[in-house]
């Protein structure tokens, strides 16, 4: 008997709200590669041709490969999943790891030599180094993200959020505040709300040209910037630099110290945006996810890019905006031309800079509030716990800065003088290296406690100790007895688990099954109180 059961109906490649996804992220990620063509040619002093001509076309080819794969992803799970609600994984240029090449891997190099290309051979090298520990990353992360608490996963996602993707837009809007702040309100009105455009103009774009039209009124742009980055325009075709990568692995030992754990900061980043979009309704393969942004990182680098490619934070933002597929694949094609043509310095001299950044201050809105939203109200304590690593990490950051534009170093001024003045600058270095993994760890420790899951808090808290002990979290490189303290106190944390768990009966934990795309039945992240509760109202 021939089935009766209805087809699906074709999934659309573009939708309304695909609109405003694309003009949001696509100015997210164009704010992006802005900034790090800015870097390569302040910082490091690398040729403009090398930039437009090399640089930014292989990154071009990292970002239209990544999002085409990500939309392609992203209509899979629709169709399997017989849904026309699917958003796509956002994916551009790390932005952590844009500032960590430049300053701590290219700037020490190039000063040292005084040879820019030598700096980018290293860039090449360690961004290399990233990819393939993503790449292994991706057997190793479905492991991790099928026993870690949402709370710890979204809680470190949400100290990114509102440290490193929020803190410097916004204050980069307040410098032009009459500028930035128009742009802000309505982003919040057209992505927050219900209200609508009239015509259902996109409220992205309206906030651009909103933004650019003050900008220009009040004297913050100069046509004489804007007629010299046009005589830049030129035409690049991006083609493998082998020679210039091989020249840099050949002295990777040096590059260990940081690739090592800001690879396994990549993989826990694309880890918990992975969970992210599953909180937001969008389930998939982490393993995928992960084999893509590590496969982005050794192409981008063979081609020339020292910036590594990776999963955005954001996609319940986008999700909210009504994007569905076609957003993605058109930003990398998008910015991928922009690339080819050599476009980047004439668009940053046409938008102003506090019309563009107020859509990361809204996404970090978005992020941070989920992890309060998608976790049990027993477990804010622990998304509190995940957030603070992230938070030493951004204060350190800053101090660093704050103190190098003096012309000294923290160790120069010392830390009685720090303390005295009340900067606890070497408890917040400790405690903010390698913060997505220790803000996991953390957060994973007190989501346990709160449950009263205390094999499972000593475990976690047995793996901190570990981590201390060579250097992945609370470490400043890489090596043996790190930092010997922070792991003892660790294995305290563990000892007195292990002792509450003897006097206590374990409690039922859930059959998590072997597909990693699965998560757990919500109730498994609950504390006891809540589950009892669920079982009264149910």
């Amino acid at each position: 008997m021939a089935s009766t059961r209805p087809s699906p109906a074709p999934l659309p490649y573009w939708v309304r709200g695909d609109t405003n996804a694309f003009f949001g992220f696509g100015v997210n990620v164009l704010v992006n590669v802005l900034t790090l063509t800015g870097l390569c040619l302040a910082v490091v002093n690398l040729p403009e041709g090398e930039v437009f001509g090399t640089i930014l076309p292989a990154l071009g080819i990292a970002l239209v490969a990544g999002n085409i794969y990500y939309t392609y992803l992203a209509r899979r799970l629709a169709r399997r999943e017989n849904r026309s609600d699917v958003t796509a994984l956002p994916y551009g240029p790390s932005v952590p790891h844009m500032f960590i090449v430049i300053f701590v891997i290219m700037l020490p190099i190039y000063l040292r030599t005084q040879d820019p290309v030598r700096a980018w051979e290293a860039g090449l090298a360690w961004a290399f180094i990233i990819g393939v520990i993503v790449l292994i990353g991706a057997f190793v992360g479905p492991y991790i993200r099928r026993y870690a608490p949402r709370a710890a996963l979204l809680g470190t996602l949400a100290g990114i959020s509102i440290t490193f993707i929020s803190m410097n837009p916004a204050g980069q809007m307040w410098r032009l505040a009459w500028v930035a702040l128009p742009v802000f309100a309505l982003l919040l009105i057209g992505l927050l709300t219900d209200v609508k455009l009239p015509f259902n103009f996109p409220i992205g774009l309206a906030a651009l040209l909103l933004g650019t039209a003050i900008g220009w009124a009040g004297g913050a742009m100069s046509v004489p910037d804007v007629t010299a980055a046009a005589r830049d325009i030129a035409i690049a075709v991006p083609s493998f630099k082998i020679d210039l990568l091989a020249a840099g692995l050949a002295d990777m030992a040096p590059l260990l110290a940081t690739a090592i754990p800001l690879g396994v900061y990549n993989f826990t980043e694309g880890m918990t945006n992975v969970e992210s979009a599953a909180t937001a309704g969008d389930n998939y393969n982490l393993r995928s996810v992960l084999l893509a942004d590590g496969a982005g990182a050794v192409v981008g680098a063979a081609l020339g890019s020292p910036f590594p490619p990776a999963v955005y934070v954001g996609h319940p933002g986008w999700k909210a905006a009504g994007g569905r597929s076609g957003y993605s694949m058109a930003t990398g094609v998008v910015i991928a031309v922009l690339c080819f043509l050599g476009m980047f310095g004439l668009l940053g001299a046409i938008f102003p800079t506090a019309a563009i950044v107020p859509i990361l201050l809204y996404i970090g809105l978005l992020i941070g509030a989920q992890a309060f939203q998608a976790t049990p109200r027993a477990h804010a304590a622990a998304v509190v716990a995940a957030l603070i690593p992230n938070i030493a990490a951004w204060a350190t950051g800053q101090i660093d800065n704050a103190l190098a534009a003096a012309g000294t170093t923290a160790a120069a001024v010392g830390d009685e003088a720090l303390n005295g003045a009340g900067v606890v600058y070497d408890g917040l270095l400790v405690l903010g290296q390698g913060a997505i993994l220790a803000g996991l760890v953390l957060g994973a420790v007190v989501v346990f406690i709160i449950d009263k899951r205390f094999v499972r808090a000593a475990i976690f808290a047995g793996t901190g100790a570990v981590l201390s002990f060579i250097g992945l979290i609370h470490g400043e490189r890489i090596e043996w007895n790190a930092n010997g303290q922070v792991a003892l106190g660790y294995l305290f944390v563990a000892a007195i688990c292990a002792v509450f768990a003897l006097g206590r009966p374990a409690p039922r934990e859930p059959d998590l099954g072997e597909d990693d795309v699965d998560r757990a039945d919500p109730a498994a992240d609950r504390s006891d109180g809540e589950q009892r509760t669920s079982a009264l109202s149910g």
